[in-house]
């Protein structure tokens, strides 16, 4: 048996079948003499008020494991509230992609006895910090594991900015925004914007326009440890968002400064040990895979 013996269970789907996985997660868990938490919310969708129950913001807390049952976005929404515990994740995917969440139901048992038996392997994963600055000051952050987006909220028209890196100016562009991303959110909204896919062992930020008006414009990747810099133009007449993950909002106005950078405390993700990045790809976004590739050449 391994270290993990206060264990928190976390949910952020209504689904009944989440219910279901959560009632057999805790019931196993029990069984394999751990201690069983689970997170406020989630002990209210499960209807269960005889385990403890806890907040993600109370850093108090003494968590060995913490476990999200739930898709990429219960991940990621996870992952933001406990990256500050320096507790290690575990996701047992109930949504639809899973690119975070690699333990599948059927097999959650099974998994899950293998990870408390030492059977896993640990990838870090950094997350962006993305701060809003208005005259000098302050006046908003966010964190992000996947991306900090920079669009014009609900205008279809463009907007300006300027894009500084480590104090350096880059460009002036014209476009729908901007897509700031880590290597994990490179599968993400970024891939969608034709940015590359970076493996998540990379220590580095990648920069994708959303249709520029220039066509030279092409994503640009950067040093992990960069400070990048967004400069919103002071004649926009748009009400610009800045979107951490795609779940919480930051709200700009003409002339603002984001100010976005690595953040120093890194999130720790469990996989099954023969988790393979590249097999995932395959899986999720639909390579051809070797069988295919030997039917071609017959």
């Amino acid at each position: 048996m391994t270290g993990f013996k206060r264990i928190a269970l976390v949910a952020n789907i209504q689904l009944p079948e989440i219910v279901d996985s959560l009632k057999r997660l805790a019931s196993f868990l029990e069984q394999a003499g751990c201690d069983v938490l689970l997170e406020s919310h989630t002990a209210k969708l499960m209807d269960d008020d005889l385990l403890p129950t806890f907040r993600c913001t109370d850093l108090s807390l003494e968590l060995d494991l913490v476990i999200v049952v739930g898709g990429d976005g219960s991940m990621l929404s996870s992952g933001r509230s406990m990256v500050d515990h320096d507790v290690p994740l575990l996701g047992v995917n109930r949504g639809r992609l899973g690119f975070l969440t690699d333990i599948l139901p059927d097999e959650m048992e099974e998994e899950v006895g293998r990870v408390l038996s030492g059977d896993y392997i640990i990838s870090n994963r950094f997350l962006l910090e993305a701060s809003l600055y208005r005259d000098g000051q302050k006046i908003s952050s966010g964190i992000a594991l996947n991306d900090v987006v920079l669009h014009p909220g609900k205008s279809v028209r463009m907007m300006e900015f300027d894009l500084y890196i480590d104090n350096q100016f880059v460009y002036s562009q014209r476009s729908d925004g901007l897509i700031v991303s880590t290597p994990t959110g490179s599968t993400a909204y970024a891939l969608s914007g034709g940015g590359p896919i970076m493996h998540p062992n990379l220590d580095a930020i990648v920069l994708v326009p959303m249709n520029p008006h220039t066509l030279s414009s092409r994503p640009l990747a950067v040093g992990g440890n960069s400070e990048i810099e967004i400069r919103v133009a002071s004649r926009d007449e748009l009400d610009p968002m800045v979107t951490c993950d795609g779940q919480n909002d930051l709200q700009p106005e003409p002339g603002d400064v984001i100010r976005i950078h690595k953040k120093s405390q890194p999130l720790k993700l469990i996989h099954p040990v023969e988790h393979n990045f590249y097999e995932t790809c395959r899986t999720k976004l639909g390579w051809g895979s070797r069988q295919d590739s030997s039917n071609r050449n017959r």
